[in-house]
């Protein structure tokens, strides 16, 4: 993973935006300096960063940071997500599977988006850094 982006953006939220939306927009603000950019990688990282961003709030224990930026080569698009919970995503193993619980259904869309993901510890609860490719 990157160590450090390029164009690197640290976005607060407000508490009169719903946070998922402040990340949409951060993307595209992003994605604006980047040459070439399709709008599949637009609307996929738009999605990626909707359910990151959602899940911080939904499993996560809050959201913490939200960082956007492009990997140092130009071909990705890098997000940070920090949350105050120490669990590790899980995806469902089928849809029938344990109705009574929320969830389960975004994190394989994550990984299935993604060229790389990292899932980290940190002091407090848990960093999530993702690349999704620009083109």
């Amino acid at each position: 993973m990157t160590a450090h982006p390029f164009l690197l953006t640290e976005t607060r939220v407000s508490a009169d935006e719903h946070p998922a939306a402040v990340a949409r927009r951060t993307v595209d603000r992003v994605l604006e300096g980047v040459a070439g950019h399709t709008e599949r990688a637009r609307t996929d990282a738009q999605l990626v960063v909707s359910e990151l961003v959602s899940n911080a709030l939904r499993h996560g224990g809050g959201l913490v940071a939200l960082r956007v930026g492009v990997t140092r080569d130009g071909s990705g698009l890098w997000l940070e997500v920090e949350d105050t919970s120490s669990d590790l995503p899980e995806a469902r193993r089928e849809l029938g599977e344990d109705t009574s619980r929320a969830g389960g259904f975004g994190w394989p869309i994550v990984l299935r988006l993604a060229t790389s993901v990292l899932v980290e510890e940190v002091p407090g609860g848990k960093r999530i850094e993702v690349v999704l490719p620009v083109v």
